[in-house]
């Protein structure tokens, strides 16, 4: 049976507030027990970062990849691999978003060799991007 993480667990644990919500996530994630994460969550989640809590990108990047690389933590579809590869693609500037990131990441986990985009700055490593057939 899986068990799956919302949002607002990953955003108490990574903020640490509020502090009596930090600790019941903590007491959830700290454990050995596997739990997932969809991609959208993960978005989801560094938006919240960026907009409520106003952290800095590089914060909420490294936040990221640090929680998805625990061994408890499954990303559900995701290589693990590809999460990391595509939120680092993101750090250096501000060029790639998240989302995209993510979406890159689940193309290549399927092993996708092409994404449809009219997107200029979508992630192109490894997979081709098109805006037309």
């Amino acid at each position: 049976m899986a068990r799956f993480l919302d949002t607002s667990i990953v955003v108490r644990y990574l903020t640490g507030l509020p502090h009596h919500e930090a600790v019941v996530a903590g007491s959830i994630i700290d454990q050995a027990e596997l739990l997932t994460i969809g991609g959208v969550a993960l978005a989801e989640t560094s938006f919240v970062l960026a907009s409520v809590y106003r952290l800095p990108r590089e914060t909420i990047i490294d936040q990221i990849i640090d929680f998805v690389q625990r061994e408890n933590i499954d990303v559900r579809g995701l290589d693990k691999g590809y999460v990391v590869q595509g939120l680092l693609m993101c750090r250096p500037s501000g060029r790639v978003s998240i989302s995209d990131a993510l979406i890159w990441a689940e193309a290549r986990s399927a092993g996708g060799d092409t994404v449809y985009s009219f997107d200029q700055r979508f992630p192109n490593d490894g997979i081709e991007v098109r805006a037309s057939i």
